[in-house]
């Protein structure tokens, strides 16, 4: 058998996961409207892919301003937890392990997504640029728009924030989840307090790095007080060179991503979390992370590390091997093909993607995939 060292189990926190292939988070827009709830489709959607031996979901908004594109599901409303329950549930009925990511967009939104249409909240008002949110633009029609500029939050309102986070938490829990992850990667809201490009505060958040982690380090620690630190993991997604196509990570290259990453990774290493997720450029001729990073993560974290972005079994194969990756995530491999675990070990030709079906939409394109 290809690949078998994928195939080998792992354990994870308290789990015990068959293998170290993983449903990595995909925005696929199929939440119940109005309220953004949850549904039976996308229970279904989950209970398919359960051949993973670890899965996340789709970035879930921990409240209405966190939402950054039309049709995705949330975690603060009762409705949206009931709505969970069917997807932890229809998972769980076939052995699966599945984590929540909490999301929240920060500035990436626009004001026809936010609550009265206000403006959307980041850590200074700087616009996001070089990047498209998606809005409806009819009954159950979307297309992309303009982030509009966002407001300031105050030093009180990034307190709230943190509370947040610790109540989507205890929703995720309520809700059946296994554990969660934050989404602290691709130019959203923790992204933007990490940055020095969208981070332009003098209060106790912004300034020097340590305080730009300050939002990370307490949302962290929140969280792990709720779900305990070995049902979480954080998911970055360092940028090391900016080309044209850094407008799928919001254009957050810092002037040195290495030493801005390592030191949130001892953030994470000191709260005693379970996993690292680390999202790599995932476009066409995407450069890989540099080797020294890779060795100096593991150095840095004693937790599980998961990798994503435009992997292939071979590459996963390799980096397993190597010893810088515990689980890989294999995305646009996954949506199309649901069986994906077993056309890996049996080394079965893979479906292709359809773009056009990729966010919001019926079973088209999303449950009608075929297995092999």
């Amino acid at each position: 058998m290809q690949h078998s060292t994928l195939f080998s189990p792992l354990k994870l926190g308290p789990y015990q996961l068959k293998n170290r292939i993983a449903l990595p988070p995909l925005t696929r827009s199929r939440s119940s409207q109005p309220g953004d709830i949850p549904n039976a489709l996308m229970a279904h959607y989950y209970a398919q892919r359960t051949g993973a031996g670890f899965m996340v979901t789709e970035g879930t908004q921990i409240e209405p301003r966190g939402q950054g594109y039309a049709w995705t599901p949330g975690i603060y409303s009762k409705a949206q937890i009931q709505g969970w329950k069917k997807v932890t549930q229809a998972v769980h009925n076939k052995g699966g392990i599945i984590f929540a990511q909490l999301w929240h967009v920060g500035r990436v939104s626009h004001t026809s997504l936010q609550p009265d249409n206000g403006a959307p909240v980041a850590p200074s008002a700087i616009a996001a640029d070089a990047v498209k949110v998606f809005v409806e633009t009819g009954p159950g029609e979307g297309g992309l728009a303009e982030p509009s500029m966002p407001r300031a939050l105050s030093t009180q309102e990034v307190k709230e924030l943190v509370a947040l986070y610790a109540q989507a938490a205890r929703n995720a829990l309520e809700a059946g989840f296994d554990g969660v992850e934050l989404h602290c990667a691709n130019g959203y809201l923790v992204n933007q307090f990490i940055s020095e490009h969208t981070n332009q505060r003098e209060d106790e958040y912004g300034g020097s790095l340590e305080n730009r982690l300050r939002f990370l380090k307490e949302i962290v620690t929140a969280v792990a007080e709720v779900v305990g630190p070995q049902r979480m993991g954080v998911r970055f997604a360092p940028l090391f060179e900016s080309t044209n196509e850094d407008r799928v990570y919001l254009g957050l290259v810092e002037s040195d991503p290495h030493h801005t990453y390592l030191e949130a990774i001892r953030v994470l290493q000191q709260a005693g979390i379970a996993y690292l997720s680390l999202a790599e450029a995932d476009w066409e001729q995407a450069p890989d992370l540099p080797q020294d990073f890779y060795n100096d993560v593991r150095q840095a974290f004693s937790g599980r590390i998961m990798y994503a972005g435009k992997y292939t079994p071979e590459k996963a194969t390799k980096l397993l091997a190597e010893g810088h990756g515990d689980m890989f995530g294999f995305g646009r491999p996954f949506i199309a093909n649901p069986d994906l675990p077993q056309r890996i070990a049996q080394a079965w030709p893979l479906n292709e993607v359809d773009p056009m079906t990729m966010y919001g939409g019926t079973e088209k394109g999303y449950t009608d995939y075929p297995c092999y």
